[in-house]
């Protein structure tokens, strides 16, 4: 049995010596008037890098998609379009709001949602469509635009995992009236925690910053709340760190497709493996580097994690269905259009993610590779 000489993790991120650095330097200068100038100053780069004129620091893409629903005064009545298979860290935040999020099947090569399941679910409460950019794929933007044009709906993108992607020239989060990103550990560029909602809407800015500071106009000096809101902004140490890893985004994208390209090139002939898609006009950046293994196969993905444990390897599963959680138990309207053979609940039964954090080098990745064709070698 191939077994890897040191544990391979599924994920984490590119330290170096600037990060600490930059954030020790938070740590002692982000204060009195100098207090949100790490922040302004990640803010300015990620802004810049999207391609977008407004982007703004909160805890994590969870708060940034919150505030980014109820600044469009989505509320009780009202649905969201959403993918059914997701993390719910995506969809949670319509429930926040007190809307009902309505789910759907996803796209059997990108994994995002199908834009014609969400035309089909288009009905009289339907106020906005949520796109996600799942595990660094591109949802189509034309054809949801084109959709939510014509409804006269929101359109908004999670790009919480696709941070560098981009989809016929344009950058991930510059899509529809506002994006959210996410800065986990675990992501393309990580701060441990942190997120960030952008837009190109001024209006809508100003509205998301009078939300995630206790319903204040930005600049209030007077402690005047207007509105009960939320609390919901980012430290400067996080700030730091976030400064510290764009300015290498280049070199990390760099990183994550050179892992993809090692799988590839180990993988791309297996039969019965399909692994992420990169259609003509996306660049994907390949936050997780995921395959999804033919039913006949025989494996389910708690098997194949099961297997790659026993060799000192860490996988992860790929999101499972929301509306097979026990979270959607009580949701029976958000599962009305969901049908037992949707594309996406044969893909997230089958599937999972491999190593693809920032320490994974060619050999690691030909181990993992190695031990994935052991496994299947075992007749079912």
């Amino acid at each position: 049995m191939i077994i890897a000489p040191e544990r391979i993790p599924v994920a984490g991120p590119s330290i170096t010596d600037r990060e600490p650095e930059l954030a020790a330097e938070a740590a002692r200068t982000a204060w009195y008037g100098n207090h949100y100038a790490y922040n302004a100053r990640f803010e300015k780069m990620m802004a810049e890098y999207v391609g977008v004129r407004h982007a703004v620091g909160v805890p994590h893409a969870t708060a940034a998609l919150h505030v980014i629903f109820a600044a469009l005064g989505i509320g009780p009545g009202d649905e969201v379009i959403v993918p059914d298979v997701t993390w719910i860290a995506s969809v949670a935040p319509v429930v926040y709001v007190g809307a009902e999020p309505v789910l759907v099947d996803i796209l059997p090569d990108t994994w995002c949602i199908d834009p014609a399941a969400v035309e089909a679910a288009i009905g009289p409460k339907t106020k906005a469509i949520l796109g996600v950019d799942l595990y660094g794929s591109m949802c189509d933007w034309d054809a949801l635009q084109a959709i939510a044009d014509k409804h006269g709906l929101h359109l908004i993108e999670d790009a919480a995992e696709a941070l560098g992607s981009s989809y016929n020239g344009r950058r991930a989060g510059s899509f529809g009236r506002a994006a959210a990103f996410s800065f986990h550990g675990s992501k393309t560029v990580a701060t441990g925690e942190g997120g960030m909602f952008v837009t190109d809407d001024a209006d809508l800015a100003k509205r998301m910053l009078f939300l995630r500071d206790h319903g204040r106009n930005p600049g209030d000096r007077f402690f005047l709340n207007h509105e009960v809101a939320f609390k919901y902004r980012m430290n400067a140490v996080t700030a730091a760190l976030g400064i510290a890893q764009m300015e290498r985004i280049d070199e990390l994208i760099t990183h994550k497709r050179a892992i993809f390209r090692w799988y590839q090139e180990r993988l791309g002939n297996l039969n019965g493996i399909t692994l992420n898609a990169e259609p003509a006009g996306v660049v994907n950046s390949y936050w997780m580097v995921t395959s999804v293994f033919d039913p006949a196969l025989g494996y389910d993905k708690f098997e194949l994690m099961a297997a790659f444990d026993k060799r000192n390897i860490d996988t992860r599963p790929f999101f499972s269905p929301l509306s097979s959680l026990p979270a959607f138990d009580d949701r029976p309207n958000a599962k009305r259009l969901v049908k037992p053979d949707d594309r996406g609940q044969a893909i997230a039964k089958h599937s999972i993610n491999l190593p693809s954090g920032y320490n994974m080098t060619e050999e690691k990745v030909d181990i993992v590779c190695r031990a994935m064709r052991e496994i299947l070698s075992v007749p079912r």
